[in-house]
């Protein structure tokens, strides 16, 4: 009988063609997104997608997957450990 208990740790992967669609599994949630800014929580910590034009055009949580759109100028990566400590927001941590 299965372990319903277990987590299951998802492969995170990123495929980027031509700077404008970004592939990505892996994502456990969207913490926000506009037209300038994609913030992830992946696997293997926190993605910001910077650019312009930014669309998410697929986003499927339950599988952990996310399509990304647009003009992608940087992808910057930070530790989710941590977060949630100490009486700062996740943003004020990220953006020190």
């Amino acid at each position: 009988m299965e372990d319903l208990n277990t987590t299951r740790v998802r492969q995170h992967k990123m495929v980027l063609t031509d700077r404008g669609i970004c592939n990505i599994t892996g994502v456990c949630d969207v913490l926000s997104f506009d037209v300038a800014e994609v913030l992830l929580e992946t696997e293997q910590g926190m993605l910001m997608i910077k650019g312009s034009d930014l669309h998410v055009s697929r986003l499927m949580l339950d599988k952990g997957e996310v399509d990304v759109d647009g003009k992608i100028d940087s992808l910057t990566y930070s530790e989710n450990t941590g977060y949630g400590g100490k009486g700062e927001s996740l943003f004020s941590r990220l953006f020190k």
